[in-house]
């Protein structure tokens, strides 16, 4: 496990870090999946952007929530980290 991926395990674990992202916004909340699921496959940002054949960049703000994918890019990063897309609209909140 690379050093970044073991930040990436300290800070998902962080109590602190949970609780000021106990309801983020839509693009926060992808981003944190994103990170979760690179996470899960022991992948580095440099990896997952090697195998997405994109930039390190574009996965930093994926992560970060500064950008919306596609459904194309996430059906990509749900292949390349193993994981499973699912995509879901609930009921607004009243």
């Amino acid at each position: 496990m690379t050093l970044g991926t073991e930040l990436d395990h300290e800070w998902l674990k962080d109590a602190e870090f949970e609780q000021a992202n106990e309801t983020p916004e839509p693009d926060l909340a992808l981003g944190r999946q994103v990170i979760a699921a690179r996470v899960r496959a022991g992948m580095t940002q440099v990896q997952l952007a090697q195998r997405m054949d994109t930039t390190e960049a574009a996965i930093a703000h994926l992560e970060g929530g500064q950008t919306s994918p596609s459904l194309k890019t996430l059906k990509k990063l749900a292949a390349v980290t193993g994981s499973q897309l699912v995509v879901r609209l609930d009921e607004a909140a009243a």
